[in-house]
């Protein structure tokens, strides 16, 4: 297990009862109840100091009401520091009115995801709207949060270059091929996007990304070597995905594997994975103000 508190800077909470989320319909394992009480179920014997909810792609006619909802959880539980939210983006300018809601919801609101990889169409990202979107979230003091897969990296750090004021985090190292044990184009082109002194890097996801039963830490250690050499220890943050990472793994032999795989790291790198890093890029308070 991790040595010192953890700032969990992927979480996500849900309840198909309350919001609709069509994504579960084919998964069963995930398309039940994981709300707080499970958390602390499947983390128990972890030290988790705070957590940032990122959002959980419900139907759009919900996502504000998603963000509300998680202020509340934020009441009961003040280790939730922090919130990202999903925002209609692709609208531009006009996505203002949306983000302006957002920040006068709750202080909680640190940043913004509108997942790029299922869109199909691969220049998505880089239309004019949508950049224009991401574009202006800085106005708001909010971060951006890519998720893609590997395919997509290239239009990614085209987004990122269009966007220098906008802070952004890789979500699940940018999904490579795990499962394939294929590091290129991914390795080459990582080293391109942590060249963008904006971006930083979540380590997460990366057990669903490989063989969900057979994955051995053997596996992930060349990509997760190639995250710490190309972000170096201050812009990577530890992200568990629970619960979607339970498709391949307990939250604790995730947390294991990592754990082991930084070992090499020095203590005052360690400290900056689990904790210090995602303090610092979620701004996290040191306790939760959601009124």
């Amino acid at each position: 297990m991790p040595t010192v508190p953890v700032v969990d800077a992927h979480v996500h909470l849900w309840d198909p009862e309350q919001f609709r989320m069509s994504w579960l319909d084919s998964t069963p394992l995930l398309n039940q109840r994981y709300l707080l009480p499970e958390y602390e179920e499947h983390t128990r014997g972890i030290d988790i100091q705070s957590m940032v909810y990122m959002q959980v792609e419900v139907e759009t006619p919900y996502a504000y009401l998603e963000a509300a909802f998680v202020c509340e959880l934020a009441k009961q539980d003040r280790r939730i520091q922090a919130i990202v939210a999903w925002a209609p983006l692709e609208y531009g300018d006009r996505s203002r009115v949306f983000l302006e809601a957002l920040v006068r919801l709750s202080p909680l609101i640190k940043g913004i995801r509108r997942i790029i990889q299922f869109e199909t169409d691969p220049g998505f990202c880089l239309r004019t709207d949508f950049v224009r979107g991401v574009h202006i979230l800085s106005e708001y003091g909010l971060t951006f949060d890519i998720c893609i897969d590997h395919r997509q990296m290239s239009n990614a750090i085209a987004l990122v270059r269009q966007c220098p004021n906008t802070s952004f985090i890789l979500d699940h190292i940018g999904k490579p091929d795990i499962r394939n044990h294929a590091i290129e184009p991914w390795k080459r082109q990582l080293v391109e996007m942590a060249g963008l002194p904006n971006v930083a890097c979540k380590i997460s996801g990366l057990v669903t990304e490989a063989n969900h039963n057979a994955w051995t830490p053997e596996d992930l250690r060349p990509f997760i070597g190639h995250v710490l050499d190309c972000f170096g220890e201050d812009r990577v943050l530890f992200g568990s995905d629970w619960p979607v990472v339970l498709q391949a793994s307990a939250y604790d032999r995730w947390a294991d594997t990592l754990n082991d795989l930084s070992s090499h790291l020095s203590s005052v790198a360690r400290a900056k994975l689990w904790v210090e890093n995602a303090r610092r890029i979620y701004r996290l308070p040191k306790a939760s103000t959601c009124d």
